[in-house]
């Protein structure tokens, strides 16, 4: 039976996973239509293939080696600065100071990339093609295998067979951009991604934040968890202080770019921008 915590918990890591997803779709997508779809599809399911083994591997090493308690801590503090750092990109494009990801241009720069590159062949296979979609799917999807590592094994300390449903979440986001991808057999640049990396640095912020404080028991009398007023409804309060906290930068960080000269403001953000 799916319960409130466990809806949470399939939707949090499908919307996590479906950024993710794209991403790595459109890398994929630019190998096959410029190299090799053979070479691209293969690099695809071998890079799946490892993250599969990377997730049952580290999950079932924390939950036997780490009690409870500093299992929340580590899961806690490790989710609030991934977190945190896809809020910061989210706060920036919100504000017009970081460049809005366009999907499009990714592509195109993937695509110009793969004609530029030169021809080697091995095993069969075009190996610029096949090296270039695995590494992409591997290191989008880690941060997926991360973000289904630490909410399943939190929740399964109170929902059976958690680490379960966020994988099916994960899946579940991963089978839906790729069944949208084929037959739109274009990058995916009409879905809302970053609106939904701002919605997703929101809910990773905020259950970092609830569980490392959680986990702090550790560190006190009996190593036992600390409790939240409210308990779990005290997510939501967590919530509504990020999202308050993060428009208040968003204006100020606006009011304060209409005061900095444009090359000032540029210097600034070649410091603070990076990433997607």
């Amino acid at each position: 039976m799916l319960t409130t915590a466990t809806i949470t918990l399939i939707t949090t890591v499908f919307l996590a996973s479906a950024v993710e997803a794209v991403e790595a779709f459109t890398i994929v997508l630019a190998m096959g239509l410029t190299r090799s779809w053979r070479a691209a599809i293969i690099g695809t399911v071998a890079a799946l293939l490892a993250l599969a083994a990377i997730t049952t591997g580290v999950g079932l090493a924390l939950t036997q080696y780490l009690s409870r308690s500093l299992l929340q801590f580590i899961i806690g503090a490790l989710l609030l600065v991934f977190g945190l750092q896809w809020l910061r990109k989210a706060i920036l494009r919100s504000s017009g100071l970081k460049a809005i990801h366009d999907e499009e241009k990714a592509f195109q720069d993937e695509q110009e990339a793969a004609r530029q590159a030169s021809r080697e062949t091995h095993f069969g296979l075009d190996w610029f093609a096949f090296v270039v979609s695995f590494k992409g799917v591997l290191l989008e999807g880690l941060e997926v295998v991360f973000i289904v590592i630490t909410f399943g094994l939190k929740a399964q300390t109170t929902t059976p067979h958690a680490l379960l449903y966020a994988s099916a979440g994960a899946a579940a986001a991963v089978v839906t951009v790729m069944i949208a991808g084929a037959i739109a057999h274009h990058p995916l640049s009409s879905v809302p991604e970053n609106t939904m990396k701002y919605a997703v640095g929101l809910l990773l912020s905020t259950f970092g934040l609830y569980w490392s404080v959680e986990g702090l028991g550790f560190f006190g009398p009996g190593k036992r968890s600390l409790t939240w007023p409210g308990d779990d409804w005290a997510l939501l309060g967590v919530l509504a202080m990020w999202l308050v906290v993060s428009r208040l930068m968003v204006v100020g960080l606006r009011a304060a770019a209409r005061r900095v000269p444009p090359r000032e403001t540029n210097a600034a953000l070649s410091e603070v921008g990076g990433g997607n």
